[in-house]
């Protein structure tokens, strides 16, 4: 359950002695039990300790100033010496009724407190009273001043009660109430599941105050001003968290592959809704315990474990995942299911108190195993990632404290520090450092990330200037041919390439390629490729000896991928003389045409490639394509395939590009088409290069 802040009673007095003078300590030690409670009400107010009237059970004629409490037992609302509360340390905590000799008592129980009213000072008999209720109690109650209701904190219905976490209130007493007796009851409820949480809960855990109004108002706001020193530390946990959501969000955008980015959001989200519920349930009263507890405990935080578990693994980048996040969702269920058993509406319900005994050292051990599961996650993140693995321990390690803050406040270790009158827990001290330690890690490895795809962008920037220099901006004009071309590279840089060169005798040389791999390699062995064509088509224009020559040069350079390569010698008079190493044969009269062909360059010194020789007519086109337009995909993953390419075989090299490119571009798409004209007709040349921009997928 959320935590409750406990009123400090001593801490209270000394300051407002120092400050106004205002409070008249009165501890009634001493007084015999059944002795009204004497208070002497001038400009000061009574601290109503000492020896109440007690007993379980509900009935309205308690509240009956007549009614004989003789035979009730007592309980003490004067705070042992040294005493604190567990949850926030403040001192002056009174032990709840478990802890005064009812430790299986929930539900209803009475407290009744008979006071003699004295008036000292001027004026004072006209002056209304008030009452003012501790800071902390368990879970609602209302109060009577002489069998009359003078305010509740709950809403209380015949058959329910509903319960607020606790905050200060102070009520106004009868008009017509001066000196004399006066009898006070309070009839307090505590959930069944309350106990669960403290040793010592139960009813009150402060003394209430009588005195004038004034000095009641004021009393009032040093209530409110402890429960502001008590939330800073949530204050300032909660603005971290957001802030470190917000930064993850922001560094997912700009790294998008990063995924620990996203599951550190979430459960940064997931802690921030947790604290801000906290601070809700002690500012408003909008949402009751019994869904604000199931919301958090139940489930918001089981999940927030989930999540940080997920987030530390995607940012180890650990192996086997899928396993870890199964052992997480696992644990993470069956956290929801046995605290949803062990706190309301379940809780003394549907689920009987007595089951207590074993769901929550159930609870207790699934927590303790996500725990484990963190420090598993740990280990690994040192064995694969040795320096980010320990920079991570720290955090990591806090967030296990932070985890189990309650669990050891219960237990009374000391988990609270006061700081210049500030109350923080160690939980969120840690929770703080943790969030300071990962926003740093996450700045590093975001700059670091940063780094390296600068020097990848470089790298593509290079490989694109290599790959602009090789791929022809424009064709020759070679006498009875026309020419035209098309390079689509599938991403910033392609592995295709090709050469059209003029041969002196007015015939033309042809090469279309395709590398293996992309970037700067696939670049420079483009590169290698085509200063070796440039270079052999001075001294022959043999396709087989131009392949042979490329093969020789490739090997022990290609560092184990392959090229393939079709290389073409067209005379004047349409005679084609080819050489094929593993590269698709080239299409005439809407067919392939079937070339011999030898294996990739640079996988055999000892490759051999035949010559294929064939004509083209007047006014025929031949089309060279690579295999990005046959291997194109299309949404429902069917091939372009061969059939669609015969069919548009005789189309424009930009028509076949485009229809490839539409279909589904997987490759780089290049197209290069040869027509021969007839006698008399002008030649022409076209070329059209798409390179892509270092912005991914863009033209």
């Amino acid at each position: 359950m959320p935590m409750k802040v406990a009123g400090c009673v001593p801490d209270r007095c000394r300051l407002v002695l120092c400050t106004a003078a205002l409070v008249l300590f009165s501890t009634g030690q001493g007084r015999a039990a059944d002795a009204p409670f004497h208070a002497r009400i001038g400009n000061s107010v009574v601290v109503l300790s000492g020896q109440w009237k007690f007993h379980p059970g509900d009935d309205p004629k308690w509240a009956d100033p007549s009614f004989d409490d003789s035979n009730w037992r007592t309980q003490d609302a004067t705070p042992p010496p040294g005493s604190y509360d567990p949850i926030t340390g403040s001192s002056g905590f009174v032990p709840g009724w478990t802890a005064q000799g009812y430790p299986d008592l929930v539900g209803f129980a009475w407290y009744r407190l008979k006071i003699q009213v004295e008036r000292v000072g001027p004026d004072t008999d006209r002056s209304p009273l008030a009452l003012t209720m501790p800071l902390n109690f368990d879970d609602a109650y209302e109060v009577f001043v002489n069998g009359r209701p003078i305010g509740h904190f709950g809403e209380f219905t015949p058959h329910h009660v509903t319960f607020y976490n606790a905050q200060p209130r102070s009520f106004a007493l009868p008009e017509n109430l001066g000196e004399g007796p006066v009898t006070i009851a309070i009839r307090m409820w505590m959930d069944a599941a309350t106990p669960l949480d403290a040793p010592d809960a139960g009813g009150l855990h402060g003394p209430p105050m009588l005195g004038q109004a004034s000095a009641i108002d004021a009393m009032l706001r040093l209530e409110w001003d402890a429960v502001n020193r008590t939330q800073v530390g949530n204050l300032l946990t909660s603005t971290f968290l957001l802030l470190t959501c917000l930064l993850a969000f922001i560094l997912l955008v700009f790294d998008r592959q990063e995924l620990s980015y996203l599951w550190l959001a979430l459960a940064a989200a997931d802690s921030f809704l947790v604290r801000a519920g906290v601070m809700m349930g002690y500012y408003s009263t909008a949402l009751a315990m019994s869904p604000e507890t199931f919301l958090q405990d139940v489930l918001l935080l089981p999940v927030g474990l989930g999540l940080w578990a997920l987030f530390w693994t995607y940012w180890f980048r650990l192996e086997r995942r899928g396993q870890i996040i199964r052992i997480a969702c696992g644990l993470v269920i069956a956290s929801v299911l046995c605290m949803a058993m062990v706190r309301p509406p379940l809780f003394g319900s549907l689920v009987p108190v007595s089951a207590s005994a074993w769901l929550v050292p159930v609870a207790l051990v699934i927590k303790l195993m996500m725990g484990a599961l963190l420090l598993w996650i740990t280990y690994r993140g040192i064995r694969t990632q040795a320096a980010d693995g320990w920079l991570a321990l720290a955090p990591i390690l806090l967030a296990i404290f932070w985890t189990y803050n309650q669990e050891l406040s219960v237990v009374h270790f000391p988990t609270i520090v006061r700081f210049l009158g500030i109350t923080l827990t160690i939980g969120q001290i840690a929770s703080l450092l943790m969030l300071a330690i990962i926003s740093i890690l996450m700045m590093r490895r975001f700059i670091r990330s940063q780094r390296e795809q600068e020097h990848w962008r470089l790298e593509i920037e290079q490989a694109r200037q290599v790959q602009q220099v090789l791929i022809p901006e424009e064709l020759p004009a070679i006498p009875g041919f026309k020419l035209a071309s098309e390079y689509r590279p599938a991403q910033e840089v392609g592995g295709d390439f090709f050469q059209i060169l003029p041969m002196g005798n007015g015939g033309v040389l042809v090469v279309i390629g395709d590398v293996s791999g992309k970037g700067m390699p696939a670049a420079m062995t483009v590169s290698l490729l085509v200063g070796t064509v440039r270079t052999l088509a001075h001294f022959t224009h043999s396709p087989s000896e131009i392949l042979a020559a490329m093969n020789y040069r490739m090997m022990a350079r290609t560092q184990g991928g392959f090229t393939t390569c079709l290389v073409l010698r067209v005379t004047p008079d349409g005679v084609v003389t080819a050489a094929n190493a593993g590269h698709l044969s080239p299409y005439l009269r809407g067919k392939e045409t079937i070339v011999e062909s030898g294996m990739p360059l640079g996988l055999n010194a000892n490759s051999e490639y035949p010559e294929t020789t064939f004509r083209i007519g007047e006014d025929e086109q031949l089309t060279l394509v690579s295999d990005g337009v046959v291997e194109a995909r299309g949404k429902s993953g069917e091939l372009f395939g061969f059939d669609r390419t015969c069919e548009i075989a005789g189309k424009s090299a930009e028509f076949i590009a485009a229809q490839a490119q539409e279909f589904g571009q997987a490759d780089d798409i290049t197209v290069l088409t040869l027509t021969r004209v007839a006698a008399g007709e002008q030649a022409a040349t076209k070329v059209t290069t798409q390179v892509y921009s270092l912005v991914r997928g863009t033209a």
